[in-house]
């Protein structure tokens, strides 16, 4: 009898580039569907990371100011139980900096 029982993986990251790099690594590599990955701030606040990434990093004058980096992205899922060593894999790989769920 197979195990078709899922859980709930969390990973926080720093810039919202490294999340969506991540997000793909999900879509891309566990086939888990976009619908069902959730991204939020890791805090109360709204956040675009804790430190520029992306577009807010390569301007010619240096990184730019206003963006909300007001703490970490956390990016969450529900994924079957058979896929949480491979999934922290991944998420490691994409630069979490902390994965939770088992």
């Amino acid at each position: 009898m197979a195990d078709d029982s899922t859980t709930t993986i969390r990973a926080t990251f720093e810039t919202r580039a490294a999340a969506d790099l991540a997000i793909e690594h999900l879509v891309q590599q566990h086939g888990i569907s976009r619908p069902d990955i959730f991204v939020q701030s890791a805090t109360a606040e709204n956040t675009a990371g804790s430190r520029p990434s992306g577009g807010d990093a390569s301007h010619e004058d240096g990184a730019r100011e206003d963006a909300a980096l007001e703490g970490e992205i956390e990016v969450s899922a529900d994924i079957a139980a058979d896929q949480v060593d491979s999934v922290h894999r991944s998420l490691g790989d994409a630069g979490a900096i902390r994965v939770s769920g088992r």
